[in-house]
């Protein structure tokens, strides 16, 4: 993970938080709840990819590990 990883999901973060405000504001409440429902999927699936990559790492520690004993 990078930090480039996270300023893309934090901005991508703003940008529907501030989206989500917009069309609250202006009484479009059903494109504020799909932008929302669209957003948490999004975000599940980045993070989903995220802890594939930890658990990754992770094997590979283990496997380091049992190798150098």
């Amino acid at each position: 993970m990078d930090l480039n990883d996270l300023l893309r999901i934090a901005g991508i973060g703003l940008v529907i938080g501030l989206l989500h405000v917009f069309f609250e504001q202006t009484g479009k409440k059903e494109f504020s709840f799909f932008l929302f429902f669209i957003a948490y999927i999004y975000i599940t699936a980045e993070m989903l990819h995220f802890l594939k990559i930890f658990f990754t790492e992770i094997a590979e520690f283990f496997q380091w590990l049992s190798m150098s004993v």
